[in-house]
């Protein structure tokens, strides 16, 4: 059974998402989804350690051996996003039973989780699969769902938003296909593994470099690197509150695993970060990302859209992290996927239970919550200071990490970057803080408590980021593993 472990963590939720829509029953369809993502969790963490000691898994789906057939390919590289994907996704599942109940309506509740099925099996794909026009199949896969799950939300707005990221995400999933047509033209196979043999042999090929920065940018508009985040803020803010915290894990982090698999694991590091400027490019837009996200953020009315920008901040960190193409850099990037898709699964956790008992996200109606909410005033807290990178939470660790990686190759000016961005992340936490806790509140409104499921999911988030700064070896070796696996298919 242990040898079907990578093709079942996809299968599965994908047969669950039908089943959720077949059955008609808005309890059956939240279980389905806490079995897809909890079964995903127990093969994605089995695999783990069997490839521990750098051993890698390969499946043939369908008996079919590659190059011809579709190959899932698991290794010390992608385990810890689908690690990562997997726990976010039990700990949605655990938050959405109240959430979905009063932010989505009813009719729509089976197909919402249905939804949600599907993206979990997007973002797993994506992860797991070894062909590269089947990573674009399952990056589609996740990108339509995300639509329609986007399209639920409360307000209007959201069906703008939905059909904004829809409109930006079709010319994303446009470069990235004509990147990887570019690519099979050249070579004539599609399979990641054989690709990265046959690519070598014609490096200076003008279609080669046209697939790479066809790629690059399709990928960098599904990371939502500055100056391509225009869908981000927009879908994160609008969409229900268990989307926005599954999203804001998941959705930039695989697409960052994505463009990694693709320069380090397919074109290879020669060819994206020595023959071409990629390293001065992706160093330039991380710097002003950086900047941008976290100055529009000390701008923000909204808890929600102060979190989304955040969040384009820190994509920033991480790919000026493996913009570096070192050992320590890529170590780095990887630490902080984890860390921040803890911590920002948190925040927007969080921001679901205000809109819950408080009605808003706004900070004007945040006033006085430190006194009338203490536990989520406490979770906000804690999740903003490791968005500040504060000792000992776990966004000090990855961006400690990061400064290594940035002072070893020399790059200070870049460093100085990352200290602004994190001083003007204090002002925005700042903000928060000063809302919730020195502003008066309404003595006239009690505020009820918050759905226990929901507080569970938050605070296990919250507890896990100050767990990772305070024991960080665990997703540590995660990550120098997944860096020298990145590292090694580069050679």
């Amino acid at each position: 059974m242990t040898g079907h472990l990578p093709a079942l963590q996809v299968v599965f939720p994908l047969l669950c998402a039908p089943l959720c829509v077949l059955l008609r029953s808005r309890t059956v369809a939240w279980l389905l989804f806490l079995a897809a993502a909890a079964v995903s969790l127990v093969c994605a963490s089995v695999m783990a350690g069997q490839v521990a000691d750098g051993d890698v898994l390969r499946y043939a789906m369908g008996g079919w051996k590659p190059p011809a057939g579709i190959e899932y390919v698991i290794d010390r590289a992608n385990v810890p996003i689908l690690i990562l994907v997997s726990a976010i996704g039990v700990a949605v599942a655990v938050y959405a039973r109240p959430s979905v109940a009063a932010e989505v309506e009813k009719p729509r509740t089976s197909l919402f989780y249905a939804c949600l099925c599907l993206n979990l099996t997007g973002l797993l794909g994506i992860a797991a699969t070894g062909d590269a026009f089947n990573a674009f199949v399952f990056l589609e896969i996740t990108s339509l769902s995300s639509y329609a799950l986007i399209a639920m939300g409360r307000r209007r707005r959201a069906l703008l938003a939905a059909f904004k990221y829809l409109v930006v995400g079709t010319i994303g999933a446009t470069f990235l296909l004509i990147g990887i047509g570019l690519a099979y033209a050249v070579t004539g196979t599609l399979n990641m593994a054989d690709l990265a043999q046959r690519l070598p042999d014609v490096y200076g090929n003008r279609a080669l470099t046209a697939a790479v920065i066809f790629v690059f940018v399709g990928l960098a508009i599904k990371m939502a690197l500055f100056p391509l985040h225009a869908w981000l803020p927009d879908a994160y803010a609008e969409a229900p509150s268990a989307v926005s915290m599954f999203l804001s894990a998941t959705s930039t982090k695989v697409a960052i695993y994505t463009f990694l698999r693709f320069a380090f694991g397919i074109f290879g590091a020669a060819l994206v970060f020595e023959r071409m400027p990629i390293t001065e490019i992706g160093l330039l837009l991380a710097c002003v990302a950086m900047l941008a996200g976290s100055a529009v953020a000390c701008f923000q009315t909204d808890f929600k859209y102060l979190l989304a920008w955040s969040s384009i901040a820190q994509v920033g960190y991480i790919v000026a992290g493996f913009s570096l193409a070192t050992a320590d850099g890529l170590t780095a990037a990887y630490l902080h996927v984890i860390n921040h898709a803890v911590i920002k699964g948190a925040l927007f956790a969080v921001a679901g239970i205000l809109l819950l008992r408080i009605g808003s996200t706004r900070l004007r109606d945040m006033a006085g919550i430190g006194h009338t909410m203490p536990w989520t005033f406490a979770a906000i807290v804690i999740g903003g200071l490791g968005l500040v990178g504060v000792p000992p939470t776990a966004g000090f660790v990855s961006k400690w990490a990061l400064a290594g990686a940035l002072i070893e190759s020399g790059y200070w000016p870049v460093l100085a970057v990352m200290l602004v961005s994190s001083l003007l992340a204090l002002v925005y936490v700042g903000r928060v803080v000063e809302a919730c806790w020195f502003r008066r509140p309404d003595e006239t409104v009690t505020v009820e408590r918050p759905p226990a499921f929901m507080v569970a999911a938050a605070w296990a988030l919250v507890l896990l980021s100050v767990l990772f700064g305070l024991v960080p070896g665990w997703p540590t070796g995660l990550a120098e593993g997944a860096a020298d696996a990145l590292l090694g298919a580069a050679k």
